[in-house]
């Protein structure tokens, strides 16, 4: 499963620029692997979807 940034909670909207941007802390290595795509799915992805805990109880 790939993952698609635009559902991402690390995924933030700037409203002086008016662009998205990934805020994340990365180190100069790991950016330089997202960028080579030598991950398979981005590691610091983290769902947005407020209620995935939800369907997991029922």
């Amino acid at each position: 499963m790939t993952t698609n940034c635009e559902y991402c909670a690390n995924y933030i909207y700037d409203d002086e620029d008016g662009n998205y941007y990934c805020e994340v802390n990365m180190d100069e290595d790991d950016y330089m692997r997202l960028l080579s795509s030598s991950f398979r799915n981005c590691p610091y992805y983290q769902s947005n979807d407020e209620y995935r805990i939800v369907r997991k109880q029922m």
